[in-house]
């Protein structure tokens, strides 16, 4: 009978486990179900615009120069992105580009051209023919060569864009603009001010060697580095400071939040807190401050106190306050009671028993989070500087409202990522030297 019982209970079991088996992926199944529809995720994939990323793309790696035409008074302006800053003189024109009286003949790649006259816009397309767009004063009329309106043609009657590979024209009824692209990052050193702008980089070379001053208040290597730096476009001078103010942040919310942890940790560990009551309430405080994101504290900061660096650093330590403490806390209640026994023993006070009992044990832990976390804050301060008007997350959410300058987005983001992997390799370095006591790093 004892023999029955027990293959009884072992099939039971192999039973039980079989059911628990089948049962996780089919409960996952219906979650990821649940979880399709509920998202909508074939209305996601139906709504995914292809083109709108493949122009993102293109404006990230590229620029364009914009030749537009005022229709109220007739002037014709060449400008970089458009922007009044990186508007280009006369002399300066494209070759692509020829005045010819009151007409414009803007050359486009693949055979494509553009023609400004008057209130007339032409598009030639090889292959599709001539598109007349032409602006009555009241209404944007639209001539096409062909029956029935393509998808590269998005008309209405106050606007008529055509988007191709070449390059892009829109007609309003304030003005004429047509968009042609070009790889690179054009005015990344020198702006339009620059004397340096117009010279090719072997002609640069030799007037910064042995070329006579251009400016005789200074030599030429300074006004080049002056000129890099100062570039209205670029901004590398605010940059480089708006990436120093996210670092110091992340360094500030950090390192301040584990000074206040420390004494906390002490207060919510199990072996260390002198009552029970204390350590509750600690732990709960800790709970609380770890458990509302940094973006809420931001947020609340920010209208109390005002927008700043400083704010968003305060918002970094409060948050961290709770992670610390807790994971601090973890930490000494795993030490070894018997070193601090040993310590007791030579009649040393509770101070001296913490200093020389406890923090060697617990240290190269909390010097391993401390730096993880620093780490991971300097990503976290972009976002709450973009919130509280301060770092590098300020200007990257100014590139993006714009949605003109996709390239600064892009150079802001390769600066954030080379912020974040120097910072890495700094802290491996920092953790070896004073946990390992070498300094060889990863």
């Amino acid at each position: 009978m004892a023999d029955i019982a027990l293959q009884s209970a072992v099939l039971g079991e192999f039973r039980r486990k079989r059911v628990i088996a089948l049962a996780m992926p089919a409960l996952v199944l219906a979650y990821l179900t649940y979880v399709f529809f509920a998202f909508d995720v074939a209305g996601l994939a139906q709504r995914a615009r292809l083109d709108n990323a493949a122009t993102l793309l293109s404006d990230a790696i590229s620029y364009k120069v914009h030749v537009t035409q005022d229709n109220r008074t007739d002037v014709t302006s060449i400008a970089i992105e458009g922007s009044r800053r990186m508007t280009l003189p006369t002399d300066e024109t494209p070759p692509w580009v020829h005045r010819e009286g009151a007409r414009t003949v803007i050359d486009l790649p693949q055979g494509h051209r553009v023609i400004y006259d008057g209130p007339v816009a032409l598009y030639e397309m090889p292959g599709y023919g001539e598109i007349r767009i032409t602006n009555t004063g009241s209404a944007i009329d639209l001539s096409l060569p062909q029956p029935g309106v393509p998808d590269f043609i998005n008309a209405s009657r106050t606007r008529v864009t055509v988007t191709t590979e070449a390059g892009r024209l829109t007609v309003t009824r304030s003005r004429t603009e047509t968009m042609r692209y070009f790889p690179g990052w054009e005015l990344f050193f020198f702006d339009l001010r620059s004397p340096f702008h117009r010279m090719t980089w072997t002609a640069i070379a030799e007037t910064v060697l042995w070329g006579d001053r251009l400016d005789p208040a200074r030599g030429n290597l300074a006004l080049m580095v002056s000129n890099v730096w100062n570039n209205e476009i670029w901004r590398h001078g605010d940059v480089a400071w708006a990436m120093g103010e996210t670092i110091l942040m992340a360094f500030l919310g950090t390192f301040g939040a584990a000074l206040v942890a420390l004494p906390l940790a002490f207060l919510a560990a199990r072996n260390f807190a002198p009552a029970r009551w204390l350590r509750f309430v600690v732990r709960r405080v800790l709970d609380f401050v770890r458990g509302v994101d940094a973006l809420i504290f931001t947020i609340v900061l920010s209208r109390a106190f005002g927008p700043g660096p400083m704010t968003g650093a305060l918002a970094i330590l409060i948050t961290d306050t709770g992670s610390f403490g807790k994971l601090f806390s973890e930490a000494l209640e795993n030490v070894d009671g018997k070193q601090i026994e040993g310590i007791r023993a030579t009649g040393a006070r509770p101070v001296q028993r913490y200093r020389f009992g406890v923090m060697p044990q617990v240290l190269p832990v909390i010097l391993s989070q401390v730096l993880y976390l620093f780490e991971s804050n300097t990503r976290s301060a972009t976002i709450v500087g973009a919130i509280v008007g301060g770092g590098i997350g300020l200007l990257l959410t100014q590139a993006i409202q714009t949605t003109q300058d996709w390239e600064k987005v892009t150079y802001y983001i390769i600066l954030i990522v080379l912020m974040v992997v120097a910072l890495d390799a700094v802290s491996a370095r920092v953790r070896d030297r004073l946990i390992k006591g070498d300094g060889s790093g990863r």
